[in-house]
């Protein structure tokens, strides 16, 4: 089941981000996802976040900032079960329209927007990271 983040969840899904975040991006230093950790944390408040769960237990999790989709994430353990497509179906069914950057390194994610109807529109770099980024953008037809 799809439904609304909760206050008591944020440490589920911080783990859940941190985890993610450095198993996806291993050509990123585990450092800075580190480092950014509490922001992160803070800006859940500000950001519409969806969360995955079954026998409840939070599996997975999205999180939109207006029409900037931020993340998708999964636990490791719940990988390729179609819980990324559910969260990304609901999103869809929400917005429109919407956007999203992904690094061009990080190959599983970039096919799976593509295969899930989402366009490249630009390339740039990461400032923080230094590393190419994909914009990638959602149009309902």
């Amino acid at each position: 089941m799809i439904r609304k983040f909760k206050a008591q969840d944020a440490k589920v899904v911080m783990q859940i981000w941190l985890k993610g975040n450095v198993e996806a991006h291993d050509f990123v230093p585990r450092e800075y996802w580190a480092s950014q950790y509490h922001l992160v944390q803070q800006q859940l408040l500000q950001a519409d976040i969806y969360v995955y769960e079954q026998e409840k237990e939070i599996q997975g999790f999205a999180g939109m900032v207006g029409d900037y989709l931020a993340g998708i994430f999964v636990d490791g353990k719940y990988r390729s079960m179609g819980i990324g497509k559910s969260l990304l179906e609901h999103i869809k069914k929400i917005h429109p329209m919407f956007s999203l950057r992904v690094y061009q390194k990080n190959e599983r994610a970039v096919d799976f927007y593509l295969r899930e109807g989402l366009l490249v529109v630009s390339e740039g770099v990461d400032e923080d990271t230094a590393e190419t980024e994909y914009t990638m953008q959602w149009n309902k037809k």
